[in-house]
């Protein structure tokens, strides 16, 4: 199975209440973030047979604006598994719910997200951590308990690879 791990987008300050914070939406930056990673995993040529997300407001949007970039038409999940209070057993869980699908995107937020990560990737399904930013995309091909990361591309990142492909796709002109 490969999972792309999908942390949501920028989505401002967090709110003190949890109820309320649970409900804050991206902000003009998450958008943006969103469109360039989504067209960057488009270009890769990347499907899923399912994309799971956190239930709380901004990791929905994110995976609801990726899904779209990279013509995912099927039902967007929600999981409980995948909220910042989840633990590792849940997310094991959910992949289990998953395990006929060949691609899965799941959608998350840290700090237990990346240690989701962490965790599948280490030999021993260890204490690893990694560090996701916001709205950051990992790629792992799981094989029965141990994973390999392939690549992890943040927003920052895919912008760049995004402007430098338009500007490598412009007609050059000679020079006289």
């Amino acid at each position: 199975m490969i999972i792309y791990f999908l942390r949501h987008a920028s989505a401002g300050e967090p709110v003190s209440n949890p109820k309320k914070d649970e409900k804050r939406a991206l902000d003009e930056t998450g958008i943006e973030q969103c469109g360039y990673v989504g067209r960057a995993l488009a270009a890769m040529d990347v499907q899923v047979d399912a994309v799971v997300s956190s239930p709380l407001k901004r990791a929905s949007q994110t995976a609801a604006l990726v899904a779209n970039e990279i013509g995912y038409e099927g039902k967007v999940y929600f999981s409980d598994s995948l909220r910042p209070n989840a633990t590792f057993s849940q997310f094991r869980d959910l992949l289990r719910q998953h395990s006929k699908a060949e691609a899965v995107l799941v959608v998350g937020h840290n700090p237990n997200f990346g240690e989701f990560l962490g965790r599948v990737i280490s030999d021993n399904g260890g204490e690893a951590v990694v560090d996701m930013k916001k709205g950051s995309v990992a790629r792992v091909e799981l094989k029965r308990n141990s994973g390999v990361l392939h690549w992890c591309i943040t927003p920052k990142l895919a912008r760049v690879l995004q402007t430098a492909s338009t500007t490598n796709s412009r007609p050059k002109t000679s020079r006289k």
